[in-house]
């Protein structure tokens, strides 16, 4: 597949991560090596362009129109990036280009443009919505530059910020204007493409904030070709970025529509219909494989599950074939008469649960089930509590606990677990854990979940978790499912207090309600949620597959319209 069967054949592998992007890097990287468009032997060559341009540079310093470069260094083989044609030849950048300096003070220039380099598309050389010095509010000294004059970002060479400009105007002082002496639009091509931003990464000097100086801009080696080649070059890099806007709008117009297809079938789970449910899940189920591109899309359908299964959508089919399975109400009352049993429910310290958060109507819920909250869903002697304050430096021998770092994407990493003394960990007894236990991460990062296995039987946790021990009338699963569900850990959010680290008080962890189907119906919700789980599994499994197939198809044909032959053949043989 050459370049021109590439562009062609595009939209077959438009899908590919970074595909518009690395199609704009491809057409860059042609135009640069001379891949791009045909050489014209009647060119008048390179080698005279820059001995024209040499002589110019010097009488436009003597006239004092350009700033005097530093003397250029002698370029060898070694430095060559790659092959050129016969007619090219390498050049310093401060042989085909002068670095401005003219800082003013912007104040005697209020109603003149201001560029900085969040003014500029990375990689794209496009010119963003700019503001006047007036408007920007700046006082520091800003260059003076002039239309027709390339801006290039200094700071973060990574990023490939570089502007032509059509009128005259102030930029920042981390910015460089650059006037061109060879065609300053195949030179601005060349300045977002990877063979430039590699040398001025590799050059760059600072850490916290890389940037490239003057002395190390002026070093970088640039391809020359004819200057008439130079212009046929831009013109066709200008229409292949057209193409490449093209493609970039169809692929979000399809994005666009797959968004809403998909969406407007969630919705309809969101909010169902008793009558049309099953024949709305069915058609979600059926097309959500072809609308689904992207990891979040089947992220929104997990969250859809899990809301549908706490209210009972999941197992209508179910509870009409099973119309005498049990009644959720009879649960309550039982989780209730145990604390009762208990000496009641006791406050403590805990603060008081925020108001109009806990408001789950019953009306909403299937009539065989129960309303209740945590605080009663817990076994009466180990009520919902917080742990360690304070516990220390890592104590080898001592006793492990878990913090909220240990279960990201609610899964335990049992490998990061901590220790702290035996005599620190005595002080929050109350806290120890159990197997089965389910941990709620209650600061911080607010509503991630796990289940405390064996092998940390007698382990704590810290001030950030609350320990959740159920009691045995209710399937632990079940209550994870309405825990990580998005309606309940939007009601979390909306608890949550603080500014710089927002937290859940406990209050709150006990007054979280819990929807409560009878035992034998949490059972099938469990059962049928871990089914479409694991059909989610597998679409994300193939949408994994997919990409990483388009993208390994861009990467060959990209390498093969890239690469000479027998370049190819050579890197095949090492």
């Amino acid at each position: 597949m050459n370049a021109e069967r590439l562009l062609a054949h595009y939209e077959e592998i438009a899908e590919a991560p970074d595909a518009i992007a690395r199609l704009r890097r491809f057409i860059l990287a042609l135009a640069v090596r001379g891949k791009l468009v045909a050489q014209d032997p009647n060119d008048e060559p390179a080698s005279e362009l820059l001995r024209r341009a040499g002589v110019q540079f010097a009488q436009q310093v003597h006239d004092g129109k350009l700033n005097k470069p530093k003397p250029v260094t002698p370029i060898s083989t070694s430095d060559y990036l790659f092959d050129l044609p016969g007619n090219w030849r390498w050049a310093r950048f401060n042989q085909i280009a002068s670095i401005q300096s003219n800082l003013v003070n912007p104040r005697q220039y209020r109603n003149m443009p201001h560029i900085a380099p969040d003014n500029i598309e990375s990689w794209t050389a496009r010119l963003l919505p700019y503001s006047t010095i007036e408007e920007s509010g700046v006082f520091s000294g800003k260059h003076l530059f002039y239309a027709g004059a390339i801006l290039y970002s200094k700071i973060r060479p990574n990023l490939a910020k570089a502007t032509k400009v059509d009128f005259d105007g102030l930029c920042s002082a981390d910015m460089y204007p650059i006037v061109a002496l060879i065609d300053p639009d195949f030179l601005l091509k060349f300045m977002v493409s990877e063979a430039f931003v590699s040398q001025a990464v590799s050059e760059d000097n600072r850490v916290a904030m890389p940037k490239i100086n003057q002395s190390a801009l002026s070093e970088i080696i640039v391809p020359v070709p004819p200057l008439a080649e130079q212009r046929r070059i831009a013109a066709k890099v200008n229409d292949l970025m057209e193409l490449c806007d093209h493609f970039e709008a169809s692929r979000t117009a399809r994005e666009a529509t797959r968004d809403r297809l998909a969406a407007a079938s969630l919705v309809r789970l969101n909010a169902p219909d008793p009558e049309t449910f099953q024949s709305d899940a069915r058609f979600a189920l059926d097309a959500l494989p072809a609308l689904t591109t992207r990891p979040d899309q089947i992220k929104q359908l997990r969250q859809t599950i899990l809301n549908l299964a706490m209210k009972g959508c999941l197992t209508a089919s179910w509870r009409s074939k099973n119309p005498n399975h049990g009644d959720g109400t009879k649960i309550v009352a039982s989780l209730n008469a145990a604390h009762e049993q208990n000496g009641g429910h006791k406050r403590g310290n805990a603060a008081l649960a925020t108001e109009g958060v806990h408001e789950f109507d019953p009306q909403d819920l299937p009539e065989s089930w129960g309303l209740t909250d945590l605080r009663s869903a817990v076994q009466p002697d180990r009520p919902i509590t917080y742990g360690i304050l304070m516990p220390g430096p890592d104590s080898p021998g001592g006793v492990p606990y878990i913090r909220v770092a240990d279960f990201p994407n609610d899964q335990l990493n049992i490998k990061t677990v901590k220790r702290t003394t035996k005599e620190i960990e005595a002080k929050y007894a109350r806290a120890r854990l159990a197997s089965n236990d389910i941990l709620l991460s209650i600061r911080g990062t607010v509503g991630r979940t796990c289940v405390v296995p064996p092998e940390l039987e007698g382990a704590n946790i810290t001030q950030d978790t609350a320990r959740l021990s159920l009691q045995e009338s209710l399937n632990k699963d079940y209550v994870l499912i309405v825990l990580r569900a998005p309606d309940t850990q939007l009601r979390m959010q909306k608890c949550s207090k603080g500014v710089a680290v927002r937290g859940m008080n406990i209050g709150d962890v006990r007054a979280l309600q819990l929807p409560l189907p009878p035992r034998a119906e949490q059972d099938q919700i469990v059962e049928k949620v871990g089914f479409l789980m694991s059909l989610c599994d597998r679409l994300d499994a193939s949408l994994a597959a997919a990409t990483e197939a388009r993208r390994r198809l861009l990467e060959a044909a990209l390498v093969e319209a890239l690469l000479p032959k027998i370049e190819r053949k050579r890197e095949a043989a090492e």
